[in-house]
């Protein structure tokens, strides 16, 4: 058995890397089936249902994977190594969808302009970092557009405040660019975010000669294009990768608790444990101590906001 990582994968072929060469492999059919077993004690272990994975990615870019090669060049993939960490969204139908996994980081990528910043959409992907553990980056492309409009330079303010690391980064200056060299470095990491905001264009930045396909913005909706439509998975360095993910206009999160809901507001960690109310939700309750932090400026207002906003949609997606 060979050790491999999955790079891409289209129409059911799946390119591995592993020991500096490429191999293309299909997946062993059992690994798109689910099994059900007995439960019985005293029955033996055996299958009593087969049916197709519920899950449309029974293997994804960044698995780990060991594999066989065939006598005809080609290679099986036997079995998926476990998941260490993932970034999902909800896919077809409501469908669980892991666009990359196994990672380490997530560069969270928004414009200064062309498209202006969503504050609401930067938040559901910090939250998405933060409820799978991951480090969050929040790199601020087409910092060179802001020569036009000066307000807009504080606009990533509200964030770096918070703690976040925040790169400012034009792809025609090089500083921005060296710093996303530098926090790349060691680790497994995917560039995500809208569409548009420059995320190919700044890996071709990054890895000379890299050519990733790119595209202008609309400029009658000034929203993004869908040129990259699929996740790849790009080496960086011997001990480095890093992932080119398609842009999401929507990203759909998946069922979060209340608690771990807030969790993914790092600013609210010094309130928790203090409300009148063992099992305050934080939202109408008396006694909220982070209802008090917001009403005296503490915590921001629209992050407070944001939170419960993404607390009615978990509500929703509970009910």
């Amino acid at each position: 058995m060979h050790e491999g990582i999955v790079l891409r994968a289209s129409n059911g072929i799946y390119t591995v890397h592993s020991e500096n060469l490429l191999f293309h492999c299909t997946l062993r059919g059992n690994l798109k089936k689910q099994f059900q077993y007995t439960t019985s004690g005293s029955l033996s272990k055996r299958v009593v249902r087969v049916r197709k994975h519920p899950s449309k990615d029974a293997l994804s870019v960044g698995d780990r994977v060991l594999f066989e090669p065939t006598s005809n060049g080609s290679a099986v993939i036997e079995n998926v190594l476990p998941r260490t960490s993932r970034f999902t969204r909800q896919g077809f139908r409501g469908a669980e969808q892991t666009v990359v996994c196994n990672l380490d980081q997530l560069l969270i990528t928004f414009a200064y302009a062309e498209p202006n910043l969503d504050p609401w959409k930067l938040d559901r992907f910090l939250v998405a970092a933060e409820a799978e553990g991951l480090l969050p980056v929040i790199v601020a492309n087409k910092y060179d557009l802001i020569s036009s409009n000066p307000d807009a330079e504080s606009v990533f303010e509200d964030w770096s405040k918070l703690g976040y690391l925040v790169i400012s980064v034009s792809v025609k200056q090089p500083d921005g660019i060296d710093r996303v060299r530098e926090v790349l470095n060691g680790k497994v990491s995917a560039f995500v975010g809208p569409s548009g905001v420059g995320k190919s264009s700044i890996l071709n930045a990054i890895i000379p000669g890299l050519k990733l396909k790119t595209s202008d913005i609309g400029y009658v909706t000034y929203k993004g294009k869908h040129t990259t439509t699929t996740a790849q998975l790009i080496p960086f360095n011997a001990t480095s990768w890093v992932a080119d993910t398609p842009g999401l206009r929507q990203l759909d999160l998946l069922k979060l608790s209340p608690d771990e809901l807030f969790d993914c507001f790092p600013e609210f960690e010094p309130y928790k444990g203090l409300c009148h109310f063992f099992n305050c939700r934080h939202l109408h309750e008396p006694g909220c101590a982070l209802k008090t932090a917001v009403d005296t400026g503490v915590i921001s207002s629209r992050r407070y906001r944001s939170y419960t906003l993404l607390t009615q949609e978990m509500d929703s997606i509970h009910s």
